[in-house]
């Protein structure tokens, strides 16, 4: 028999990259992909991974890491994944199935798994399952697509498929950002003023000195390897950190520890991360999650006025799901689902509309959307926009870009002003 050579499979959203997976490691694939049932296989992925972590705590035993002889749950994002990939490669597999491997991994982190798969490639079959198209691994020189997770079509020239895919991507939204319910009132510039914030846990330093001022209108991308202290950043700014207290912070016009409440900040943030998905029932639908922005629940409990009913509408329509408004949120695309929850968090125009890691796990369609969607709600809004993200996305226009750079006495950071 002809061993395979390394392959990737290009995915979208719509697809349930871990049916075929399944399917190539239980011995059932079929058309070109026959040669492997008779192989061994294992998945690198985000499910094993947790599946692992689960298991550790679980039974309280060390399982991939017990050279570090540190639970996997306890190593940073880069670490998990070599670690993972170290374990698997101990139990001699004929081939490795990756799917998204660089999803939640900073350059450094990137680049340094990189190098490991190209050694694990000299001597292991590699099957890359992709959504974004720059993840292409180098020494990939053969590629298939799907569109509904059944019918697979080899590409035969994948510099040329890329190429059609990126221009394939290109999103525009038509239309206009649909005006408030009501206008918040006006907070003083800045809406966030850091001066000289120094961050420690147990006398191990975070951030060290930032000086960060975030204005009316403003869109920002905020960058930093894993551990910089992005999240810890956030956390000051939204008010679920209590190591703002006693630092030189204003928040949205008042000085962090004047008597304010949690909520007097919250009010004045817009949200999203990817996580947030998953605290909504599996009966909302489009339109109910939407219209939950105006009342900040997990759920509508409120009957919606005709003003924000119409409100809602508009968005629906702005962000071309208007016809699918009944339908529940898990039964529509994730990239759909992003940009309803994006706009849900602006749905009442907040000051500030914080974006954390948006794109992740998207197909380069999708992700091209909501980039598309930030653009225009930048371009036409007073909304201030903190953008997270390790990638750096093709076609978004932040004015700044502020970047965490670790050293020994913590991230210190640095203010960009972004060419386009």
């Amino acid at each position: 028999m002809t061993q395979p050579h390394h392959l990737a499979i290009f995915f979208t959203d719509k697809v349930e990259k871990g049916l075929f997976a399944q399917q190539l490691l239980n011995g059932k694939a079929t058309g070109s992909f026959t040669a492997f049932n008779y192989l061994h296989g294992l998945l690198f992925s985000t499910h094993t991974l947790n599946s692992i972590i689960e298991e550790e705590l679980r039974h309280g035993h060390l399982q991939v890491a017990k050279a570090a002889n540190r639970l996997l749950q306890t190593l940073s994002d880069g670490e998990q994944k070599k670690a993972l990939l170290h374990y698997l490669l101990k139990q001699k597999p004929d081939y490795i199935i990756l799917d998204n491997p660089f999803d939640n991994l900073d350059k450094d982190s990137q680049e340094s798994l990189m190098n490991l798969l190209l050694t694990v490639a000299e001597n292991t079959i590699i099957i890359q399952l992709l959504n974004r198209s720059r993840d292409l691994l180098p020494f990939i020189n053969i590629a298939f697509t799907t569109e509904d997770g059944t019918a697979i079509a080899k590409v035969e020239n994948i510099h040329s498929f890329i190429q059609q895919r990126n221009e394939k991507n290109r999103y525009t939204f038509s239309g206009a950002v649909p005006s408030p319910h009501y206008n918040y009132n006006e907070a003083e510039s800045p809406l966030v003023r850091f001066n000289n914030v120094t961050v420690k846990y147990n006398d191990h330093p975070i951030v060290n000195s930032i000086c960060w001022s975030i204005n009316a209108g403003e869109c920002w991308q905020l960058i930093g390897p894993n551990g910089s202290g992005k999240t810890t950043l956030l956390s000051l700014i939204t008010g679920d950190n209590p190591k703002a207290y006693g630092q030189d912070i204003t928040l949205f016009g008042r000085k962090k520890g004047t008597g304010e409440t949690i909520w007097d900040i919250k009010q004045n943030i817009g949200y999203f991360t990817p996580s947030i998905t998953s605290q909504f029932s599996r009966y909302d639908s489009v339109e109910q999650m939407l219209m939950g922005g105006f009342f900040d629940s997990i759920g509508l409990y409120t009957k919606p006025s005709d003003t924000q009913q119409k409100i809602a509408g508009k968005w629906l329509a702005l962000i071309e799901l208007l016809p699918l408004k009944k339908m529940l949120l898990h039964q529509i695309s994730l990239g759909q689902q992003r940009v309803v929850l994006i706009a849900r968090a602006m749905i009442k125009h907040p000051p500030l509309l914080i974006l954390d890691e948006p794109t992740t796990g998207l197909d380069d369609y999708n992700a091209g959307m909501v980039v598309a969607l930030i653009n225009k709600i930048s371009a036409e809004t007073n909304t201030a926009i903190i953008f997270v993200s390790h990638r750096t996305e093709a076609g978004l226009l932040p004015d700044f870009t502020y970047t965490l750079t670790p050293h020994q006495n913590g991230s210190v950071g640095n203010r960009l002003l972004t060419t386009t």
